[in-house]
């Protein structure tokens, strides 16, 4: 278990994450990451503890990924959710606002959990921060683009949620359909900026 903690931070996560996908070591079977963690997996038979050494010096040693190096994603939304006019009217803001500061960051994918390719994003505006719904729906689609907490996302399949709804995308995050390794449309270290669309 590697830390990403605040030493880490965006630019150095980023380097973490682009240096396992692109060097794909050989005894490396499989690596996940957290908010401040990264498991990596081992094959059987690896000295791990001396290679988790190794790859931690490594690591250590990473510049950071420039901002302008790291592709942007580019979102499309249609800001039709459910829950934006209450969004907007619970935090003394105007749904034309609410979007502006929703629309405005460039976010990074900090994990992907909760279902199959479901997006944390990191970078919501504070303004933006509301605690989840008190009480959580039965149905979310797929594409609707929620916020929860401190967060931002995108729910990758229909399912129950908590999150508030402020619009939904086109995109497929997840599609089991695709080759394996574009099943997920983001991964951990991702840069997306959502565009509004009508």
């Amino acid at each position: 278990m590697f830390d990403l903690g605040a030493e880490a931070g965006g630019d150095g996560r980023r380097a973490v994450l682009r240096w396992l996908e692109e060097a794909r070591p050989e005894d490396v079977v499989d690596f996940s990451a957290a908010f401040d963690r990264l498991l990596v997996e081992f094959a059987p038979g690896t000295a791990a503890e001396r290679r988790a050494g190794e790859l931690a010096a490594l690591f250590a040693g990473l510049g950071p990924v420039p901002a302008e190096a790291a592709d942007v994603r580019e979102i499309p939304v249609r800001y039709d959710g459910m829950d934006l006019a209450e969004f907007a009217a619970r935090l003394g803001l105007g749904v034309g606002e609410v979007i502006a500061r929703h629309a405005a960051p460039i976010y990074e994918v900090a994990l992907l959990g909760f279902s199959p390719g479901f997006p944390y994003l990191a970078g919501l505006d504070p303004a933006l921060h509301v605690p989840r719904r008190a009480m959580p729906r039965a149905r979310v689609p797929a594409g609707a683009v929620a916020v929860g907490g401190s967060h931002t996302g995108i729910y990758s399949v229909e399912s129950p949620g908590g999150w508030h709804l402020l619009g939904t995308t086109p995109q497929r995050i997840f599609d089991p359909g695709r080759e394996p390794e574009r099943m997920f449309l983001l991964r951990p270290g991702d840069r997306v900026k959502f565009v509004p669309v009508d």
